[in-house]
């Protein structure tokens, strides 16, 4: 099935890469300081109310009765757990280790995409999904070599990558009763509900911290939530959610680069191969090959939306 080419939601894709990546960087920094349930309300906290009050003046009402359940898991999982996840672990591993692992997240979504959205599945999905958990495998070899702490924050990056997946899947027909800006909103909304509990150690924490961890959950809210996840939900609106998750294949190579000019931390070089591995599956799973239809299960997959003339405002 092909798509006409939207510059627009090519350029959403390519800030939000950008914009994750740095999200990497900055968790690693303030779980130094701040726990990884605070960090996840404080993060959620500041993205909610900023969506809901642009959500509030620009009127959008709420979302499609039928947009509920889709928001709700997506605030649970990727809002969520995700980002709890993701902070445990960066507490145990470096921002480049948590990027190599979270990223075999494309194959995950191409075999969910495949499956729920009938979006087909490409002739060498479980090759690569073999190979990228021979990654995951290699890459939890390298940090049995320091501690157990380790490998179990490896094992979180995991969980992470999983919810990542579902929560892409989930996305993806959600968006066709919701806009972008209403799903994001609510859906961080639901996840500082969810993380509450976590406020007193919150403002504990920051008071204790450095004044750079308070400016950098600021960040986390505003900048790789708030907007990235609005640039996101523009672009997946126009393709299919293989192909969204095959753009985040280059976050791993800017988080190692990021965290070696900002952090001064570069993986080991076994993580490092055992980082390729993965990234070689999730290119091998997204390869098509030289001729051959994806195979559906029998049924062609349904019409993707097209983009109308004059894009709706997000």
């Amino acid at each position: 099935m092909s798509q006409t080419f939207n510059a627009r939601a090519a350029a959403a894709a390519g800030l939000t890469v950008l914009l994750w990546s740095s999200a990497f960087v900055s968790i690693r920094y303030v779980v130094q300081h701040v726990d990884p349930g605070p960090v996840t309300l404080g993060r959620s906290g500041i993205a909610a109310v900023v969506l809901l009050l642009i959500w509030g003046v620009r009127r959008e009402g709420l979302p499609g009765r039928r947009a509920w359940p889709g928001i709700v898991t997506a605030g649970v999982l990727w809002f969520g757990v995700y980002m709890f996840a993701l902070n445990w672990g960066e507490q145990l591993v470096d921002a480049g280790t948590a990027a190599l692992v979270v990223n075999i997240g494309p194959i995950l979504i191409a075999l969910l995409g495949g499956w729920l959205l009938r979006e087909g599945f490409a002739p060498r999905l479980f090759v690569g999904i073999a190979v990228s958990f021979a990654g995951v495998a290699v890459v939890s070899l390298s940090m049995s070599q320091d501690t157990g702490r380790s490998v179990f924050g490896v094992l979180l990056c995991v969980v992470s990558a999983v919810t990542y997946a579902i929560s892409v899947v989930v996305q993806k027909p959600t968006l066709r009763h919701a806009t972008s800006l209403q799903f994001t909103a609510f859906g961080n909304a639901v996840a500082a509900v969810l993380f509450l509990p976590f406020a007193p150690r919150l403002f504990s924490q920051l008071d204790a911290a450095p004044s750079a961890a308070t400016l950098h959950v600021l960040y986390l809210g505003l900048v790789p939530t708030a907007l990235a996840f609005l640039s996101w939900g523009y672009a997946l609106k126009y393709t299919t959610a293989g192909r969204m998750g095959a753009t985040t294949y280059i976050i791993p190579a800017l988080v190692v680069l990021m965290s070696w000019l900002f952090l001064s931390e570069v993986p080991a070089w076994l993580t490092l191969g055992g980082g390729v591995l993965c990234l070689l599956g999730v290119a091998i799973a997204r390869s098509r090959g030289k001729a051959g239809p994806r195979v559906s299960g029998g049924s062609p997959p349904p019409a993707e939306p097209v983009a109308p003339s004059t894009p709706p405002s997000r």
